[in-house]
């Protein structure tokens, strides 16, 4: 149960902040965006048809108008809700290296009779802490070294658990990696709809009416503009977010290093 739990409360984060983002931007959308988008392009087609030579401005609200990139910024704020929930997770249990969880004082010796009592310390910390990498990687290391009263089994087994756990936080990294594949995919659909649209408007730009394929080819750039624009953005925040886990995990390390392992001895 301890740790399914966690799973689940994410898997339910990920459920409702994905069907938040969908209710908040979708009404910015039908609220704001899209009618004030209307307006601009009526304006210009009004322009359009006093004079042709006339330099329309582009506008933000038009760039951004179409369904894809709706969908573009759903993605976006939904994979950065995943990362915030990550990264508030990954602080929390960085906080515990500033934490002296093996208290001793410089030259005492861990023998392996001393394990049971390091062991309680440490489980007696709250369950939330108690879960993290951490706490985790030090119980096994004075597990492996009352079992097997080996220095070296435990730094190699402190090594792979922190490496196991750094290969878990990879993994989970796959949701957001899919999504940040999907907006660009999303931008070249609302390319190929923009295209399709446009020449299906073709004849009337033979007799002179413009106006709908250049909208139509406006849907077409407009959407991979800003699908491309945002999976920089993302992608930016991602790497940010795997640098932050994978400096944790080399920290985590480190301290099992420096608080324990070195200060193990057999006899």
């Amino acid at each position: 149960m301890k740790k399914t739990f966690p799973v689940s409360f994410e898997f339910i984060y990920q459920l409702f902040s994905l069907i938040l983002v969908v209710i908040v931007v979708h009404a910015f959308y039908v609220a704001i965006i899209r009618p004030r988008a209307d307006a601009v392009l009526a304006e210009q087609a009004a322009l359009l048809e006093t004079d042709d030579s006339i330099v329309t401005e582009r506008s933000v609200y038009v760039l951004i108008r179409d369904y894809e990139q709706e969908a573009c910024f759903i993605l976006m704020f939904w994979a950065i809700a995943i990362m915030t929930y990550k990264a508030v997770k990954t602080l929390r249990d960085r906080a515990l290296l500033q934490m002296d969880l093996i208290p001793l004082t410089e030259g005492m010796r861990i023998l392996p009779e001393d394990t049971r009592d390091l062991s309680r310390q440490i489980q007696a910390l709250p369950q939330q802490q108690r879960e993290a990498l951490l706490p985790r990687a030090l119980l096994a290391a004075l597990h492996r070294f009352s079992s097997t009263r080996n220095i070296q089994d435990v730094a190699s087994a402190t090594h792979a658990y922190c490496a196991s756990e750094g290969e878990r936080l990879e993994s989970e990294l796959s949701m957001i990696r899919y999504i940040a594949w999907a907006i660009p995919s999303v931008g070249f659909i609302g390319t190929v709809r923009g295209i399709g649209e446009a020449l299906g408007k073709a004849h009337r730009a033979i007799e002179g009416d413009i106006f709908g394929v250049t909208k139509s080819l406006g849907v077409a750039f407009n959407s991979t503009l800003i699908a491309l624009v945002i999976s920089i953005v993302l992608m930016f925040l991602l790497h940010q977010l795997q640098l932050l886990q994978e400096r944790y995990v080399l920290d985590a390390e480190a301290y099992c290093e420096e608080k324990l392992t070195r200060h193990l001895h057999v006899q």
